[in-house]
């Protein structure tokens, strides 16, 4: 079985800008620039985390919070540790 890690997520949409603010405890919180209508804003926030993580965008899944701000979602292919490695560079 391929390694997946699992991400808690805290997201803003309407964001001047797609950004990795950084951890929040255990939450990751991101800002994207979508708007939260008819599931544009996950479609683009699962794009963005296959730009940051650098997998493809069927790597990434949404398990919960479809509707919510507070979001999980599970990387396909990669280990906590690749995970932390790829997203450094993005955290300010």
């Amino acid at each position: 079985m391929a390694s997946a890690v699992k991400i808690p997520l805290k997201v803003t949409p309407n964001a001047p800008k797609d950004e990795v603010v950084g951890w929040r405890g255990d939450v990751l919180a991101v800002k994207i620039t979508a708007p939260p209508l008819e599931g544009r804003a996950n479609r683009h926030l699962l794009n963005f985390l296959a730009r940051v993580f650098d997998v493809s965008p069927a790597d990434v899944t949404l398990l919960r919070g479809e509707t919510s701000r507070t979001k999980t979602v599970q990387i396909t292919g990669l280990s906590a540790t690749q995970a932390r490695e790829r997203l450094a560079p993005h955290l300010q």
